[in-house]
C-alpha cells in the first residue's frame, strides 16, 4: 500500500507541475530576469503549487487511515495559509507587513500543535515565554530564509529531498536497532513514509525545476517548504525521536549562507528587504554554473552534514562538537567569496 502512495505521489506531482507550468505560461505569470536575478531566460514560476496539493492529498490519506495523529493532522493544516498568502503574491505582489502577520500567525499555530522547541526547565514562566519566542522566530526565520535559498535552479528541491532524506536515514536506523534489542517500535507522531512522499514529490516536481529550470518554484512552495521542515523539527524535538540541534545540523547549508549573507548586509547597512545575489550560491552559481552549485549542496547535505548529524544523534557527548564542524566550513566558504558584498 506505502509503495501504491509513493508511486502515486511521484506521479500525481510531475504531472501537476505540467499543468501548472502551462497555466503560468497561458496567465503570463512568468519570472523575468533583471540585474539582480541568478537566471537569464524568462521562466514561469509557481511550480510549488504541485508540492502543496500533492503533499495534502497525501496528508488527508494518512489521516483517514488513522495514521496521523490528529494534533500532527491540525497542525499541517494551519501551515497550509503560508503556501495561500505564497500563492497570492506570485501572482499579486503582497506588502511584507501583511505577509509577516500570517508569517507569525502560522508560526504561533505550529508552536501550539507541534509543540515549542523543548528545554529541560518547562515550569519556569520566563523560559517558557522566551522559548515561545525564540520558537516563533525559528520558525519565521527559517520560512523566510528557504525563500530566500530559493534562487537558483534546483537548489530548494534539493536542499528539501536530502534534510527530510537524511532525517528519515537516521529515524529508520533507529527503528531497525530498536527490532535488533528486541525492544518495541514507538510511533513517532511523524509517519516516516509520509516524509517518504514528501520526497518523491519533490522528485516529481524536481525533474521540471532541474538546471536548466523549466518553471520555478516560487514563494508558494519554498516558503511552505521552510515553515514545513520548521515542523517537522518541532514535532520530532518534542516526541524524543530526533533532537532538534540534529536538524540545525541538516540544515547548516541554507542557515549559514543565508543568516550570514543578512548579518553582513545589515552591517553594512544595507536595505535588506532588497533583492539582491549577494548570497554564496549565487556567487557561486555564476562561477560554476546552477547545476554543479545544486550538486554540491547534495554533496555536503548526504556526506558531510548526515555524518555530523549521525555523529550528534548517537552521541550526545558530541553533538555540539558536530555543530561546530558543521557550520564553521560554511562560515569560512561564504567569508572567502564575499557573501553579503555588493557582487
Amino acid at each position: 500500500m506505502d509503495n501504491i502512495i509513493l508511486f502515486l505521489s511521484f506521479v500525481l506531482s510531475l504531472g501537476l507541475t505540467y499543468v501548472v507550468r502551462l497555466l503560468a505560461l497561458k496567465k503570463n505569470i512568468i519570472d523575468t530576469p533583471n540585474e539582480r536575478s541568478s537566471h537569464t531566460n524568462p521562466t514561469p514560476r509557481g511550480g510549488g503549487l504541485a508540492i502543496v496539493i500533492s503533499f495534502y492529498l497525501v496528508v488527508m490519506v494518512f489521516f483517514l487511515q488513522g495514521r496521523l495523529e490528529d494534533s500532527v493532522f491540525i497542525g499541517l493544516m494551519g501551515l497550509l495559509s503560508i503556501a495561500v498568502i505564497g500563492f497570492i503574491d506570485d501572482h499579486d505582489h503582497i506588502p511584507a507587513r501583511y505577509r509577516l502577520l500570517v508569517h507569525f500567525a502560522a508560526a504561533a499555530w505550529a508552536c501550539f500543535w507541534f509543540g515549542i522547541i523543548p528545554w529541560n526547565h518547562h515550569d519556569n514562566l520566563l523560559i517558557m515565554i522566551g522559548l515561545w519566542g525564540i520558537s516563533l522566530f525559528y520558525l519565521v526565520w527559517l520560512l523566510n530564509l528557504y525563500n530566500f535559498m530559493d534562487g537558483i535552479d534546483g537548489i530548494a528541491s534539493i536542499e528539501a529531498m536530502t534534510v527530510i532524506g537524511s532525517a528519515v536515514l537516521l529515524l529508520l536506523f533507529d527503528s531497525v536497532q530498536l527490532v535488533v534489542e528486541g525492544a518495541q517500535v514507538y510511533s513517532t507522531g511523524l509517519p516516516i513514509e509520509l516524509l517518504m512522499a514528501l520526497i518523491v514529490i519533490l522528485l516529481g516536481f524536481l525533474i521540471w525545476n532541474w538546471p536548466p529550470a523549466k518553471i520555478f518554484m516560487g514563494d508558494v512552495g519554498s516558503a511552505f517548504l521552510g515553515i514545513l521542515i520548521a515542523g517537522f523539527s518541532l514535532i520530532t524535538a518534542n516526541n524524543g525521536s530526533l533532537d532538534f540541534l540534529i536538524w540545525i545540523i541538516l540544515l547548516a547549508v541554507f542557515i549559514t549562507d543565508a543568516t550570514y549573507t543578512l548579518m553582513v548586509r545589515l552591517f553594512r547597512g544595507d536595505k535588506i528587504y532588497e533583492a539582491h545575489r549577494s548570497h554564496t550560491y549565487q556567487i557561486l552559481s555564476r562561477r560554476f554554473g546552477h547545476k554543479r552549485v545544486t550538486l554540491g549542496v547534495l554533496v555536503i547535505n548526504l556526506f558531510w552534514l548526515l555524518p555530523l548529524a549521525w555523529l550528534g544523534h548517537h552521541y550526545s557527548q558530541l553533538l555540539m562538537i558536530s555543530i561546530v564542524l558543521a557550520y564553521v566550513p560554511l562560515v569560512i566558504l561564504a567569508m572567502r567569496h564575499g557573501a553579503g558584498h555588493k557582487n
